[in-house]
C-alpha cells in the first residue's frame, strides 16, 4: 500500500500532538508536525498529499497559509481547524480551495479522519484515471496502434510523430476505410495533449439542424426543448482535440461560423452572449477532394487554408504490399480472441489470395474479410476457400461493423450462399463442407429461407 504523507501545522503542542498521535495509528500515513506557517511552506517540496492547518497561526493566518499551499499545488487538499466557528471565515476559506473546514470540539478528531480518508479515496481514483490514460497513450503508439512496416508507412509514421510534436492543425485525407480516426487518436495520444479530452464528431452523422447546437452548445430556452444547458464538442474538447470527420459535410452557413470560432479561439453558445475562450487542437479529416468542393462552392477556400496545416494522406490498402498479410494475422487473432477460438494458421494459398485481391474498401474491408474466413474454416486453418470477396458495401458492415453471434454468422453465411446458388441445397453444402441436412433443418425452423 502507497504511503499517505501528512503536514499538520498547529501552535498549540499538546493538541498538535494528539492529532500526530491519531493519524499515526493507520500504519499507511507518514505524520508531520509544525508549529508555524512558515515551517509548513519551507518543507512543500516534500510533496504532502494532505495539509492540516490551524487556522490562527503566530507567523500568518490561515488565508495566507492557505493560499501559499495552493500557489504550490493547487490539487494539493488542505483541511482548515479554526477554535472559532464563524460561517463567514468557513466560506472564505472554502472559495479559496480548502477541503474542509472543522471546529475544535469533541468530533474533530473524527471528521479529520474521515476528511483525510475521502482525500485518499480522491486520490486512489486520480492514479486511476493516470494509469488508464497511461495505458491509452501506450495503446495508441504509432507501431502498436498502426500496423504495417511498408515504405509507404514508414514516411506516415514520420509525419505522424511531427504532428505530435507541435499543436499544428492536422488535415487527414484518404480513402473510406483507410483508418482516419485511428491516426487522429495515435496524434493525440502522443502530443503534450494526451491527458485532455479527444472527441471525435463526424459530420456527415449529424442533422444538418443541429450541427451548430452540438459543436457550439446552447443555452437554456435557445429553443423549443432545450430546458437546460448544454455543452458543445468544442467546450468538451478544451485543452484537449477535437477530430472533426467528414468536414466537407459541414453546412456553408455553418463553416463561417466555424472559422470565426477558429480565428477568435472563442465560442458563443446558440442563444447566448456568453464568450467561451477554447484552446483546442484541431485536426479535420474527408474523403473528398476539399480543393475540388472549394471549385464547386460547396466549401470556404478561407476555411480550408484556416484548417489544412499539416496534411497527412492515409495509403490505399493495395499500396501497403506485406502490410496486408501483418493486418490480416492481427483482425484473425483478434477475432479468434473475441469469439473464444483457438488460434488459426493461414495457408500458404490463402496468403496468395488475399495479396491479390485490390481492397476497394481498404483496411475495413479487409477486417470483414478476415472475420468471414474465420467462421468459414475448418480445422483451425484458414484456407483460399475459405475467403469471400465483396465490393457490396452491406458485406462489410455485416461481418463488420455489426456484432453478431456465431450462430447468427453461421445462418447469413448459408443464406448468402443460397442466394449466390439458386437455393442449390446440395452445392451450397458441399461448398460450406456442411451437410444438407443442417440446412434442411434451418429452413424448417425459420432460421433461413428458400425462395
Amino acid at each position: 500500500m502507497q504511503q499517505f504523507r501528512i503536514f499538520v501545522v498547529e501552535d498549540d503542542p499538546w493538541y498538535g500532538k494528539i492529532l500526530e498521535y491519531q493519524l499515526s495509528q493507520n500504519p499507511d500515513h507518514i505524520v508531520t508536525l509544525f508549529t508555524t506557517g512558515k515551517e509548513c511552506i519551507k518543507n512543500l517540496s516534500q510533496k504532502p498529499d494532505l495539509v492540516s492547518i490551524d487556522y490562527s497561526l503566530p507567523d500568518i493566518d490561515g488565508v495566507g497559509l492557505l493560499k501559499a499551499i495552493k500557489d504550490f499545488n493547487s490539487n494539493l487538499p488542505v483541511v482548515v481547524i479554526s477554535g472559532q466557528e464563524d460561517v463567514n471565515t468557513a466560506l472564505t476559506l472554502l472559495k479559496k480551495g480548502a477541503t474542509e473546514y472543522l471546529t475544535k470540539d469533541d468530533s474533530t478528531i473524527e471528521l479529520l479522519l474521515n476528511a483525510v480518508k475521502n482525500a485518499k479515496e480522491r486520490q486512489s481514483l486520480r492514479q486511476e484515471v493516470e494509469t488508464l490514460k497511461e495505458e491509452l497513450g501506450q495503446k495508441y503508439d504509432f507501431r502498436k496502434a498502426i500496423i504495417g512496416n511498408s515504405e509507404p508507412m514508414v514516411r506516415l509514421f514520420s509525419l505522424l510523430e511531427k504532428a505530435a510534436n507541435t499543436n499544428i492543425n492536422v488535415y487527414i485525407t484518404g480513402d473510406t476505410g483507410t483508418g482516419k480516426e485511428v491516426v487522429a487518436k495515435a496524434i493525440h495520444y502522443n502530443s503534450d495533449r494526451k491527458k485532455k479530452p479527444f472527441v471525435a464528431v463526424n459530420m456527415a452523422a449529424i442533422p444538418r439542424e443541429l450541427v451548430e447546437s452540438e459543436l457550439f452548445g446552447y443555452e437554456k430556452g435557445a429553443f423549443t426543448g432545450a430546458q437546460s444547458r448544454k455543452i458543445g464538442k468544442f467546450e468538451e474538447a478544451n485543452k484537449g482535440t477535437i477530430f472533426l470527420d467528414e468536414i466537407a459535410e459541414l453546412d456553408l452557413s455553418l463553416q463561417s461560423k466555424l472559422l470565426r470560432v477558429l480565428q477568435e479561439r472563442e465560442l458563443t453558445r446558440v442563444g447566448g452572449q456568453e464568450k467561451v475562450n477554447l484552446d483546442v487542437r484541431l485536426i479535420v479529416a474527408t474523403h473528398k477532394n476539399l480543393p475540388n468542393e472549394i471549385r464547386a462552392g460547396r466549401f470556404r477556400e478561407d476555411l480550408f487554408y484556416r484548417i489544412m496545416g499539416l496534411p497527412i494522406t492515409l495509403p490505399q490498402l493495395r499500396e501497403r504490399g506485406n502490410d496486408i498479410l501483418l493486418l490480416a494475422r492481427y483482425f484473425l487473432d483478434e477475432f479468434c480472441k473475441n469469439n473464444k477460438m483457438q488460434p488459426i494458421t493461414i495457408t500458404a494459398q490463402a496468403k496468395e489470395l488475399l495479396m491479390k485481391y485490390p481492397y476497394p474498401g481498404n483496411v475495413r474491408e479487409l477486417k470483414s474479410i478476415i472475420d468471414l474466413a474465420a467462421v468459414m474454416c475448418s480445422n483451425n486453418t484458414l484456407d483460399a476457400g475459405d475467403i469471400f470477396f465483396t465490393n457490396v458495401a452491406p458485406a462489410e458492415e455485416q461481418f463488420s461493423s455489426v456484432e453478431k453471434t456465431l450462430k447468427e454468422y453461421t445462418r447469413d453465411i448459408i443464406q448468402q450462399y443460397l442466394k449466390k446458388y439458386n437455393n442449390n441445397v446440395v452445392t451450397v453444402a458441399k461448398k460450406l463442407g456442411i451437410g444438407k441436412s443442417t440446412i434442411y433443418k434451418m429452413v424448417n425452423e425459420k432460421e433461413i429461407t428458400l425462395h
